[in-house]
């Protein structure tokens, strides 16, 4: 890795259509527009979370060997979520693909409306612990100060996180 690449961390889901292409769909995409994937997590089904009248997710996490500056990886993901088909009609709604950002490196980004980086709601989610802990489990998380496991024990979410 060059001294500017640094690996970003991406959380992808879809609880529409075949959600299984899908991912893999969208892996191919960001391979191409984003970086070489340097790690992937085992594909991981979810209850819907936050508004549950809607289908199951599938969950994957993947680490990501980038040179681009966070919002352009920001830029691209949402360009890929929109050649995949994604519409954004409601918070937590049903989707067809949905690419977050974790982490990127270890840096700390507030970009107000724009980008959270670590992503604001992750140290609270199981459906984005399991995945991210199963390949960075030594990652340090740079607000919270913790690793991912130790974050993973400490959380009250009971939600069914189960490997596919």
């Amino acid at each position: 890795m060059g001294l500017d690449t640094k690996i970003v961390y991406l959380l992808l889901g879809s609880n529409l259509g075949d959600r299984n292409a899908l991912i893999e769909e969208a892996i191919v995409a960001i391979q191409q527009q984003i970086g070489q994937v340097s790690s992937r997590s085992s594909i991981y089904e979810t209850a819907a979370w936050g508004k549950e009248d809607q289908p199951g997710f599938l969950n994957i996490a993947l680490g990501v060997a980038t040179t681009l500056g966070a919002q352009e990886v920001l830029v691209r993901a949402l360009n890929i979520e929109k050649e995949l088909g994604r519409v954004r009609l409601e918070k937590w709604g049903a989707r067809l693909i949905d690419i977050d950002i974790i982490f990127y490196g270890d840096e700390v980004i507030s970009i107000a409306g724009q980008l959270e980086v670590p992503h604001p709601e992750m140290h609270k989610r199981k459906f984005v612990l399991v995945p991210m802990a199963e390949i960075a489990s030594n990652y340090i998380h740079p607000v919270l100060n913790q690793t991912l496991p130790e974050i993973l024990s400490s959380l009250p979410d009971d939600l069914k996180v189960l490997k596919v």
